[in-house]
């Protein structure tokens, strides 16, 4: 299928493209001039999308796993396929650099085929001469997907793929803010699934709670911040829909005595700093223990000031702006606290009067703990450098969060730094390394940061019901 990436935008409803009678425009980040004009569905048309799902869904989910397995790994072939361009669109609507963007295109169409690989089994519960009990998983229904600006790919076929692959059809919702790259997926893949299964539409904030309140809508699947996504729960409550929500995170990083400053500087500015830190589980607070405090908050200000920050698209570019406004005002927001305060910042600290939503790389040097930079989530290239001596009050800082999404703990001494990370309230730790993720581990926050995972056979049963089958081999006789 020939498919111009960078013009006429439509959304996919019942196999079909759909404009919209209202639209609203998509910008560059880095350029802030607009790149597209986008369908802003209707409430009929969400009617439409779903009714198209639901009359999908019958012959979808009786369809057998191993040929729905293949249709998803077929999305991940389009991507492969059409890689450069979806790499060039998303760094357009997104701004990061091309790196970062060939690392998204390419790691979601691995995600198709690891997934593809994964079923959920028939369990038998009890087994005797008369009786057979079993449990077995059976889809949904229609999903309601709605994914976030900062990695619209991604997060999109986290959804999609296991969804699918359960036997579930789709009705998916990009963030205003990054429509793009979705609507072209849902428009190569028109003539790859059967008409109905994968509906892609587009619009803002009221399409997404018109999708929250649907009856036809079974579960709803989110990513985003923790305040959008218990409005969605309250929504979702209205006809219990089931949910699943990926949000928000201000994930500790922990670094013991004898790691070496000098050697680990790269590593933990990356762990921080990656995609300009529009990342749930960035390394977001950095302790730091005092006999290497000084040393390390050197090394990372010296490595930093190597890391250019511009245009996604230029080439040497390392990291790109805030992707959107909005975010772009609470990050400077955060920064002039942080200046009326009085806080060191050892690199940055300022945002610089130009076109784009350029932030620079800012690190502050160990403010209180009760500060802004510290107790938010800032969204944006921003980091606190904290001093410790004792690890019982390492890990209750570190726990003193209603957020709880990732943690990672660094040291030469991987049993002991196990036995660290074992004691912070987040769903995922990492023991000397970040941001590995793959499709067979769990993913998924504890307190605030959500409900529900995301990847591995956990992720898959969150697409279906459970259905306890008694089986008996012949009626039981009655006496009168």
């Amino acid at each position: 299928m020939s498919v111009d990436f960078y013009s006429d935008y439509s959304m996919t409803i019942d196999g079909k493209a759909v404009g919209a009678s209202a639209s609203f425009e998509a910008y560059n980040p880095a350029t802030e001039a607009v790149i597209a004009t986008v369908p802003d569905a209707s409430k009929a048309q969400l009617d439409e999308a779903v009714a198209s799902a639901k009359a999908a869904f019958p012959a979808w989910s009786a369809r057998p796993i191993e040929e729905r397995q293949a249709l998803v790994t077929k999305i991940g072939d389009v991507l492969t396929a059409h890689a450069e361009e979806f790499s060039r669109l998303l760094t357009l609507e997104q701004g990061k650099a091309k790196a970062g963007a060939d690392w998204e295109v390419g790691g979601s169409a691995a995600w198709c085929g690891g997934i593809a690989t994964q079923s959920l089994a028939t369990t038998v519960l009890e087994k005797d001469d008369e009786r057979t009990v079993e449990m077995r998983h059976v889809p949904l229904g229609v999903i309601g997907a709605i994914t976030p600006w900062n990695f619209p790919i991604l997060l999109a076929i986290w959804k999609i793929a296991p969804a699918l692959v359960a036997g579930n059809t789709m009705v998916l919702k990009p963030s205003p803010y990054t429509p793009l790259c979705t609507l072209k997926l849902g428009e190569l893949l028109r003539d790859v699934l059967p008409v109905g299964v994968l509906n892609v539409i587009s619009g803002g904030n009221d399409l997404g709670a018109w999708m929250t309140e649907h009856s036809g809508i079974a579960k709803i699947a989110f990513t985003g911040s923790t305040a959008t996504g218990k409005k969605v729960m309250a929504s979702a409550a209205s006809n219990l829909k089931r949910v699943t929500l990926e949000l928000g995170g201000n994930d500790p990083a922990i670094v013991l005595p004898d790691v070496d400053p000098k050697q680990m500087a790269k590593e933990l500015f990356w762990a921080a700093f990656q995609n300009s830190a529009q990342f749930c589980c960035a390394a977001k607070r950095l302790y730091i223990h005092d006999d290497i405090y000084d040393a390390l908050r050197d090394e990372l200000v010296a490595y930093a000031r190597t890391v250019k920050v511009g245009d996604g698209l230029q080439q040497g570019t390392d990291l790109g702006p805030i992707q959107n406004k909005m975010q772009f005002e609470k990050v400077k927001d955060l920064l002039a606290d942080a200046k009326a305060n009085g806080l060191n910042a050892v690199l940055g600290g300022d945002v610089p009067e130009g076109q784009g939503y350029f932030v620079p790389v800012t690190i502050y040097d160990n403010p209180p703990e009760d500060s802004r930079v510290v107790k938010e989530e800032a969204f944006g290239p921003v980091l606190p450098l904290l001093r410790f001596n004792d690890i019982d009050d390492v890990v209750a800082r570190a726990n003193d969060t209603d957020m709880g999404l990732a943690a990672s703990v660094w040291s030469a001494d991987a049993d002991l730094a196990r036995s660290i990370g074992e004691r912070i309230e987040a769903g995922v730790i990492w023991i000397n390394e970040i941001h590995t993720f793959s499709p067979h581990a769990a993913f998924g926050g504890h307190k605030q940061s959500g409900i529900g995972v995301e990847n591995s056979l956990e992720g898959l049963a969150e697409y279906t019901n459970t259905q306890t089958v008694v089986t008996r081999r012949s009626p039981a006789v009655t006496i009168a």
